[in-house]
């Protein structure tokens, strides 16, 4: 999962794009960039590691200009590679640069076209690179000196027809401006706002979470459409128009569950509320399984859980304690490269307070349960820390299959819940009683808003690939090429502080 972020300004939007960054930095913590446009060249910083520590003064002074566009990264299998940090940037035509979110299920099969049909060389194994690719070749198949916006629009749609999976992208092209667009299933997030300078003028910003534009003083306009591209010129003018040919939102709940921040809205959807809704409908379940429970205080697991657990503690008339203290300075275990750095990671993470233990019925609520690690540890933290009975909720359904649109968990054999039912999961990780949200619930807790979302794109609970392409045969080459990528460390490469690069000039 990554974070996108575009803006168009009357000024210079260096301070602006970071800033924004900081906000999306829960969407991925391995790598940041950004790339910006003054005087027909583009300045471009990019590096593993957190906005705070790719990002430094002289960095900052170098990337000029009122036109940008920034990237969070988290890797996607084993460690992580400064190669695949983002933006992207190709030359012909016009010089284009690109920060995408999602996957791309036909990545392999587009790689190949590119090399032998469009004469384009992939330097990386990243889909978005390849992404890139497409975009550009569709646009230099048009051969204009000067694309118009119904051209951009036109490449656009050609990406749509050529490309499969989940996509949410922001592209600038040098010296015409910014594009972003969104799959035809609506996948991945993606939204856009406005601000009126002090001159009068328009800005706008898109992003991948509306909290990035209400941080920086943008007001929500709107989320884009499935398939839908909006065109920002560097004069500010903007454009809209929908580029596939039959869209549907089927946008992915996962982002409600674990990913998105909870004052974010997303296609109309207030995460926290969907959240709250979460918890009341587990503590329904617990009183219809067990009216009779035992539970003397609900906790959860910092910090995503946190509004469902106060909401069921709430509904069941129980206390709500916090009873784990997070350090701050521990990344997000779900996103963290590699099973060993996960499971360290988790007492470093998280320390209980033993008082709030000692002798008494806890129920512990999480978003979910992944790979089951992190749950297993924290359960037994519990017991260590004098609980008399340990009992676990997740506010999502069991996660039994693999994720292809962007998620990091694409092999079956690394999720708990798959082959497995509730009663042996509960004896993995260690509790007394085992608890899951019903998926029945989880859609009625995020549906009940927006009218225009078709479905949900749930197929780690379900099995069902919203974009009908995904066999066991895709399932079994994904597993096999992440295997390999972690076996050889493929990823596992250092990166070179160098600066900002001048992509005209390459000079530190």
């Amino acid at each position: 999962m990554c974070g996108i972020v575009g803006i168009v300004s009357t000024s210079n939007v260096n301070q602006s794009l970071y800033d924004a960054l900081t906000v999306l930095q829960h969407r991925g913590q391995d790598a940041a960039g950004i790339v910006t446009f003054q005087d027909n060249r583009f300045y471009l910083r990019k590096d593993n590691g957190l906005v705070r520590d790719v990002f430094h003064t002289r960095h900052m002074r170098r990337l000029v200009g009122n036109v940008g566009i920034g990237h969070v990264r988290y890797p996607t299998a084993g460690s992580s590679s400064s190669a695949e940090s983002q933006p992207f940037y190709v030359n012909s035509p016009y010089g284009i640069t690109l920060a995408h979110n999602g996957n791309l299920t036909n990545a392999d099969e587009l790689s190949r076209d590119l090399f032998r049909t469009d004469l384009r060389h992939i330097n990386t194994n990243s889909d978005s690179e390849v992404l890139l690719n497409v975009f550009a070749h569709e646009l230099q198949k048009l051969g204009k000196l000067d694309p118009t916006k119904e051209e951009i629009f036109s490449a656009v749609r050609a990406v749509h027809k050529r490309c499969r999976g989940a996509y949410a992208v922001i592209a600038m092209i040098t010296g015409y401006g910014i594009i972003g667009f969104r799959d035809p299933n609506g996948i991945r997030p993606v939204c856009y706002g406005e601000r009126v300078s002090e001159s009068g003028d328009k800005e706008y910003m898109i992003a991948s979470e509306s909290v990035a534009l209400s941080a920086a003083g943008y007001t929500l306009v709107r989320d884009i459409a499935p398939g839908e591209a909006v065109y920002i010129e560097t004069d500010g003018t903007l454009y809209t128009q929908q580029c596939a040919r039959a869209p549907k939102l089927l946008p992915c709940i996962f982002e409600h569950v674990y990913f998105a921040r909870p004052d974010s809205i997303m296609d109309g959807v207030s995460v926290y509320k969907a959240r709250l809704r979460m918890g009341e409908t587990l503590a329904d379940k617990v009183l219809r399984e067990r009216p009779d429970h035992d539970i003397d205080v609900v906790m959860p697991i910092p910090d995503t859980s946190r509004t469902s657990a106060m909401q069921m503690a709430h509904r069941l008339g129980l206390k709500f304690r916090e009873g784990f203290i997070k350090n701050r300075y521990i990344g997000r275990t779900f996103i963290m490269p590699g099973q060993k750095m996960r499971k360290k990671s988790v007492r470093q993470k998280l320390n209980p307070i033993d008082l709030e233990f000692r002798g008494k019925n806890v129920m512990l609520v999480d978003d979910s349960i992944v790979r089951g690690t992190t749950c297993k540890e924290i359960v037994q933290m519990a017991r260590d820390a004098g609980a008399e009975n340990v009992y676990f909720a997740s506010a999502a359904p069991p996660v039994r299959y693999p994720n292809v649109y962007g998620i990091d968990m694409p092999s079956a054999t690394e999720l708990i819940a798959h082959d497995r039912t509730v009663e042996e999961i509960r004896e993995l990780i260690g509790a007394d009683w085992l608890l899951y949200q019903d998926l029945e619930d989880l859609v009625a807790s995020v549906s009940d808003v927006n009218d225009n979302i078709e479905g949900w794109e749930c197929s780690v609970f379900t099995g069902n690939y919203v974009t009908g392409d995904i066999d066991p045969g895709y399932l079994e080459r994904l597993d096999q090429a992440r295997n390999e990528t972690i076996r050889t460390g493929a990823e596992d490469v250092d990166s070179d502080d160098n600066g900002v690069i001048d992509l005209h000039n390459d000079e530190d």
